[in-house]
């Protein structure tokens, strides 16, 4: 018989589809996880863009299910045989951590390969069709069960939830798209898209030696990325000098063009923002062979490229203004005013305190 005492009271918002309220729901749940697993309160959570392209119907994703995988959050319950950390750390009770936003079964071929963050078992936060009896699977939630096979970094005191939360999307891809680069030191590195990760990636690459060209349409962006180390930013137009290094973060096929039209000899383009349908994009062959150019896609991350994440945000977070680029703090029964004011851009991130249900 399970007992009060070994139940947390969870809730979590749920998504019911395109032009539909999200719906505060409330349930137990045992606080002590099933085996490898981790019970997680989410202290914070951001609204990503691809929650933004879920909830207006520009990508697919199961309905009903709870959205969100940026979130910093507490262990609060640690299940049977433990769980260690990237690093070897084990998961102990008052850890504040990010996860991944996959779980992998670390057997199939594809693990096999070091491809786990394509897994052919794998399941993926804030993108799970809805369980009624294991609900907690998103980060716009109180809580969220934390599964085997889920890459588990320990966050340190000094990195606010501002800064922690989208390590677990935003910082962790951007440390995978610099991984498919080699060294940047001394090189010249086109960032297309200012947003969350192409400033990640600005403040990554000249932190790693990068002299760095940010282009984005917005003018704010163009400035954010400036502060952020850019040492030359375009509202679009293919940069005069020929670069060594293009990453891609916006999703549009122009600004892909662009990232195509820039690579000098033996080059390479990584493309990132491309999680959406678009215009085709067509790629001279000849260019590609005659220049030694490489392209390069990169979607989800391994384990490493977290703890690479946030190691940076440890280091670095004081040198750049990342705190700034997260605003608000909904309550999880106003989650639908985070996805309003993020759709109007008001700043790259919205966060939800999901230990708020109601608005204050």
């Amino acid at each position: 018989m399970t007992h009060a005492k070994d139940l947390v009271l969870a809730c979590y918002a749920r998504w019911d589809g395109v032009g539909r309220p999200f719906a505060v729901v409330e349930r137990a749940t045992p606080r002590v996880p099933g085996r490898g697993e981790l019970l997680v309160r989410v202290d914070m959570a951001t609204v990503c863009g691809s929650d933004l392209h879920t909830v207006s119907g520009r990508r697919s994703s199961p309905v009903p299910g709870v959205l969100g995988h940026e979130q910093v959050g507490t262990v609060v319950g640690v299940g049977e045989g433990g769980v260690l950390c990237v690093d070897g750390t084990p998961v102990a009770l008052g850890m504040r951590v990010v996860w991944s936003v996959i779980s992998s079964c670390g057997r199939c071929d594809r693990c096999a390969r070091g491809l786990s963050q394509k897994c052919r078992g794998l399941r993926k936060y804030g993108h799970e069709p809805l369980l009624e009896g294991a609900p907690l699977t998103g980060g716009f939630a109180s809580h969220c069960v934390v599964l085997p096979g889920t890459a588990v970094v320990a966050v340190p005191d000094g990195v606010p939830d501002e800064v922690a939360s989208p390590a677990s999307c935003a910082t962790a891809t951007v440390a995978a798209a610099l991984a498919a680069t080699g060294p940047l030191a001394d090189r010249r590195v086109l960032v297309t898209g200012a947003g969350m990760l192409g400033l990640t990636a600005v403040a990554m690459a000249v932190t790693a030696g990068a002299r760095v060209v940010a282009v984005d349409p917005d003018p704010l962006r163009r400035e954010q990325a400036r502060m952020f180390g850019a040492a030359e930013v375009l509202g679009g137009a293919i940069p005069p000098e020929e670069v060594d290094v293009a990453l891609e973060f916006s999703g549009r096929s122009s600004a892909v063009r662009v990232c195509f039209d820039s690579l000098g000899m033996g080059g390479t383009a990584v493309l990132v923002g491309s999680v959406a349908p678009d215009d085709p994009v067509r790629v001279d062959p000849e260019r590609l062979v005659r220049g030694l150019n490489r392209i390069v896609g990169v979607h989800n991350y391994r384990p490493e490229d977290l703890l690479t994440g946030v190691e940076f945000l440890a280091a670095h977070h004081d040198s750049f203004p990342f705190a700034d680029l997260v605003e608000g703090r909904f309550a999880l029964g106003d989650v639908g005013s985070a996805f309003e004011a993020a759709r109007l851009r008001a700043a790259p991130r919205q966060a939800v305190a999901p230990g708020c249900v109601l608005p204050m």
